[in-house]
């Protein structure tokens, strides 16, 4: 069976939904926010699963040097126009994330936005990250943002649902699913009296297992926050970021 994420017509459905967390002034509160937990202040960045590029393009802007990679056509399209209207210099790679490498290249990785457990096979989930612990250099930062399992445990709804801009309704149902291991999603999209369901799972992490992961894809110095302005990651945090670094020492 197909991956999910590889159908461009999930991204195209849903894209109405996510332009809220598009905007660039947006991204730019993160990407201030991944600096300032990651040390980092200048060279080169890789944005995995770029997305529509709101992260990619607020690095371009403060002149770092950015690699933005995505397998879906639909996203990287709307990804390059949003470049280019913002005149943002990037190089954009189509491709799988579990296929991308460049070694020894980043002095940064950013993984954003809940792009990460993607995948049935939770061994591709550690082959990620082992590619991005290649792809650094030494000294070089990860910075990940995802959903955690005790935050899903303090705010689980089973069903939700909104309207776009454009007027689309979409409803989403939710379960629990695999022994706490997977999030099963049901996403119901109506626009125009037509009616479109995408059905997929997420694996979801606690914040020791996903540092111990990192641990296992060799990631030092890995430290949990509970958002991107370095709260602690306890019973308040809205997001698990975890900063991690590859030992060794950064050129220059």
């Amino acid at each position: 069976m197909a991956d999910w994420f590889a159908d461009d017509s999930f991204w195209a459905a849903t894209y109405a939904f996510e332009l809220r967390y598009a905007k660039p002034d947006t991204g730019d509160a993160e990407i201030e926010g991944v600096l300032r937990l990651s040390g980092t202040q200048r060279g080169d960045v890789l944005d995995l699963a770029c997305g529509v590029g709101r992260h990619a393009i607020a690095l371009a802007r403060r002149g770092f040097r950015v690699t933005a990679v995505d397998l879906s056509a639909f996203l990287l399209a709307k990804a390059m126009e949003r470049a280019a209207a913002a005149d943002a210099s990037i190089e954009f790679i189509p491709s799988d994330m579990r296929s991308f490498i460049r070694p020894n290249a980043f002095d940064l990785i950013v993984s954003l936005f809940s792009s990460f457990g993607y995948f049935e096979d939770p061994q591709d989930d550690l082959q990620l990250l082992r590619n991005m612990h290649q792809s650094l250099k030494p000294g070089g930062s990860l910075v990940m943002d995802l959903v955690s399992k005790e935050r899903l445990a303090r705010t689980f709804q089973p069903t939700l649902s909104e309207t776009a801009p454009d007027g689309s309704l979409r409803v989403r149902r939710h379960r629990i699913v695999d022994d706490w291991t997977r999030l099963w999603n049901e996403w119901i999209i109506i626009k125009d009296g037509v009616i479109r369901t995408f059905e997929f799972t997420l694996r979801v992490y606690s914040g020791q297992e996903f540092k111990d992961l990192l641990c296992a894809a060799g990631f030092t110095d890995i430290k949990l926050h509970g958002g991107f302005d370095g709260r602690p990651y306890d019973l308040d945090a809205e997001r698990l970021v975890s900063v991690s670094s590859k030992s060794g020492v950064a050129a220059g």
